[in-house]
């Protein structure tokens, strides 16, 4: 008998919902091969012979089904790829809000280095607040912050929608960008 059959998985009291092994009382069973085929209904005694014969585990994989249904399988790898599958559901992208700042008087240049953060940004599918910050005099002149934010907003019209139109909020001009 292969030592790691034993005391595998004997008084894991995490898998109390999932019987592997010495565990399954009920006899007979339903078995299914290491390889997925059916073996049909077989005493447990010779579902056990079986499996570890294959060097594997004898898991109850439908305990409500009667007989019970058993496959022949490494449970430790298993367990393993169910572990794995549900991290794989919980790393869903969590969108953040990110911000770009410009001033009326930003050069077109710089206000091309911006653009080119937003895109960043938005190809993580993040979304985008832009916004044109007025200071002193500057609030005189708003359509020159208007120009500034509509050539950024024009520029990142093939990948973003604009979810808030831009409009004044204090000696601010905002915008909010979302992801296509």
């Amino acid at each position: 008998m292969p030592p790691h059959f034993n005391d595998r998985h004997q008084h894991d009291r995490r898998d109390q919902h999932q019987r592997v092994n010495e565990q399954i009382r009920i006899s007979p069973v339903r078995l299914i091969g290491a390889n997925g085929d059916q073996l049909g209904v077989v005493p447990t005694a010779q579902a056990m012979e079986m499996a570890r014969e294959a060097n594997l585990d004898l898991v109850e994989v439908a305990a409500q089904e009667r007989p019970p249904v058993c496959k022949i399988m490494d449970f430790g790898k298993f367990k393993f790829l169910q572990k794995q599958k549900q991290k794989d559901k919980t790393k869903s992208h969590q969108q953040k809000l990110k911000e770009i700042r410009v001033r009326p008087k930003t050069g077109d240049h710089d206000v091309d280095t911006k653009i080119n953060q937003a895109r960043k940004f938005l190809e993580h599918k993040d979304k985008v607040l832009v916004y044109v910050v007025f200071k002193g005099r500057e609030m005189q002149h708003i359509e020159e912050g208007r120009r500034v934010m509509d050539m950024i907003l024009q520029k990142l019209t093939d990948m973003a929608k604009i979810e808030k139109n831009p409009g004044m909020e204090g000696k601010r001009l905002t915008a909010l960008l979302a992801p296509r």
